[in-house]
């Protein structure tokens, strides 16, 4: 999407942008709506409310992040979308998440496994996002990565306390990261809409963060007693996956509850 003397172009730059804007609210959005699954259903009662406070950071940012591809969105086509048309009104294959926030909540480990993968992914991409020249997407990253900090936290001391626990919390939590691990490496795949971002300097090849993720994961399972899972990455339907609209079976169900209430009643306000 480059020019030959390599600048970048600035229509395909400025379509680029609405696409890697609309990836970063739908891992937001899914992400939030798995840990809304467990409010209520969490091991502990303190645990429901820090998993309800995650949700909520992360819903904060995809609110924040839909609404402002919609708009970019509307500067190219003349069509507004609204963050709940975005959220409630697209089919299975038009969202563009990463297929790791999507891996339902098997057990606690499972949830645990998931978030310490994707907080840590998260936290260095807005660390990054903070320098962004959109000052739109700088501003929602100086707020997001303090908040994913937390989240990372979080979820590092319960691997370290599931996989140093007891056998039965090792065994669950070596299951977890077996059955989740396959999916890190489609959040570190780079592709022409985050390289042409990259070149603008308005966001981030996210294969550039994976040495410092790699040290701060393989950090976390040291403490914990366990090994970095040896399985191979999944590919979706002919090598493709969640940021080409190709979900888990799981997805589907999930969606069908998010979009359940606004597709009934449509235009209900609170």
């Amino acid at each position: 999407m480059s020019n030959p003397d390599g600048t970048v172009n600035a229509p395909a730059a400025d379509a680029a942008l609405v696409a890697y804007v609309l990836r970063l609210g739908d891992d937001a959005l899914i992400a939030s709506h798995r840990l809304a699954e467990l409010v209520s259903n969490a091991p502990q009662l303190e645990e429901d409310v820090a998993l309800a406070n995650i949700s909520l950071d992360l819903l904060g940012q995809a609110r924040a992040l839909l609404t402002y591809a919609g708009r970019a969105e509307e500067q190219l086509t003349g069509v507004l979308r609204t963050e709940d048309d975005l959220a409630y009104l697209r089919d299975e294959n038009q969202f563009v998440n990463c297929r790791l926030v999507e891996l339902p909540n098997t057990d606690f480990a499972h949830t645990i496994a998931r978030q310490l993968l994707f907080s840590a992914y998260a936290y260095e991409l807005y660390g990054t996002l903070v320098g962004s020249a959109d000052e739109t997407i700088a501003g929602v990253a100086a707020k997001a990565v303090k908040e994913l900090d937390y989240h990372r936290e979080h979820a590092a001391l319960w691997t370290v306390r599931l996989g140093d626990g007891t056998d039965e919390s090792n065994g669950r939590m070596v299951t977890a990261l077996e059955a989740i691990w396959p999916y890190v490496d489609e959040v570190f795949a780079s592709d022409d809409v985050t390289r042409t971002v990259a070149e603008a300097g308005t966001g981030t090849d996210p294969a550039s963060l994976r040495p410092a993720w790699d040290t701060y994961i393989d950090g976390v399972l040291a403490e914990a007693g366990l090994d970095r899972p040896e399985t191979p990455p999944l590919t979706g339907l002919a090598g493709l996956g969640g940021r080409q609209g190709v979900h888990t079976e799981a997805f589907g169900y999930l969606i069908a509850e998010m979009q359940h209430l606004h597709r009934s009643h449509p235009g209900a306000t609170w």
